[in-house]
């Protein structure tokens, strides 16, 4: 297999908590009466994610985001690939050592009231996973319980209620506890924020930075919106199409994107003051058909960089300017914005 590529902080010596080594996911379907397809919802994803840090994976609807996240969660198995967590390579792993490693990589999901079960309190949401997986007694369940409720911002009169007796911001910090309860070291927190409002947002994302600064939890943070990746992410990986297009350090990938598809979606971010403003990029035409996907590489039929090379030929990961781009010409794109 290739060497899965490096984030900046990787290099630096920092021993991998999560690495995804070329995982792919393919979903047969049914084409027609008797016809049969194939979606490559994933295809060959490669990364690594280091201790107390925040890997953000952007890209627009359909280019894969959340399939990933089932698979790094292991809600599914992968079609190829491998993924190994904390040193141990899933594929081969025990039922009994996939269980403890499911219990160190929780997930953060983007609704918090369909991710809460309606008819259990705080309480009971927040003593399940410690019933599963511990051996506590019921009062140091019931201690834990309150820690993690005061660390997340939650009064101790919250536990007794409902999900419903609760406002979207609250319900997130719900959802936060839950999955922060076990001590986990990933986790995967897929649009978190997406659901709550501009100024609510705000305090999610400052109680994820706190818990990550406290507790040295890595994150897998999964969004659409390139404000709030600048904001909390370490590293930055753009997908496209069920690939990685862009793979590098936040600052590199903001200050000068090197894929024409990042690119794209920078220059589509809103900003205030005029001086952040990029050059708008108006993409041509819509996304390929998964079931038809085009020849060589993905974007080359909304790309206005795309030369025949690139019709015929799949671009393939390689550091170009402090980073690893999939593109036959990354090192023309962004020259003019030097």
């Amino acid at each position: 297999m290739n060497a899965v590529p490096q984030t900046p902080h990787a290099q630096q010596g920092e021993e991998p908590v999560l690495v995804a080594d070329q995982l792919a996911k393919h979903y047969q379907v049914k084409r027609g009466m008797f016809g049969h397809g194939t979606v490559k919802a994933l295809n060959g994803v490669s990364f690594s994610l280091t201790r107390g840090k925040t890997l953000a994976v952007v890209g627009e609807s359909g280019c894969g985001k959340s399939t990933l996240a089932r698979q790094l969660t292991m809600i599914e198995p992968p079609t190829s690939g491998r993924l190994v967590v904390q040193g141990y390579d899933v594929a081969g792993a025990s039922k009994e050592r996939i269980a403890a490693l499911r219990r160190n990589v929780q997930m953060v999901f983007q609704n918090p009231f369909a991710s809460l079960n309606p008819r259990k309190t705080v309480e009971q949401t927040l003593g399940e996973p410690l019933a599963i997986n511990t051996a506590l007694s019921a009062t140091e369940r019931a201690e834990r319980i309150a820690q993690i409720m005061r660390t997340v911002g939650l009064r101790p009169e919250h536990a007794k209620r409902y999900p419903h007796m609760f406002s979207g911001g609250q319900r997130q910090r719900v959802a936060i506890a839950r999955a922060m309860i076990l001590d986990p070291q990933i986790v995967v927190a897929d649009e978190p924020v997406s659901a709550l409002d501009v100024s609510i947002q705000a305090q999610i994302l400052n109680l994820f930075m706190d818990l990550q600064d406290q507790f040295k939890t890595s994150y897998v943070f999964i969004s659409h919106n390139l404000s709030v990746v600048e904001h909390v992410a370490d590293d930055v990986m753009v997908m496209y199409f069920g690939s990685v297009a862009e793979l590098g350090d936040k600052k590199t990938i903001f200050a000068r994107p090197r894929h024409p598809y990042t690119r794209s979606l920078m220059s589509a971010t809103p900003a205030i003051f005029e001086s952040d403003r990029r050059i708008q990029i108006k993409l041509q035409g819509e996304l390929p058909s998964p079931l038809n996907p085009p020849s060589g590489c993905t974007f080359h039929q909304r790309c206005p960089y795309a030369v025949e090379r690139c019709r015929s030929e799949v671009p393939q990961l390689r550091e170009v300017d402090g980073r690893q781009v999939a593109c036959h010409r990354a090192e023309e794109v962004g020259e003019a914005d030097a």
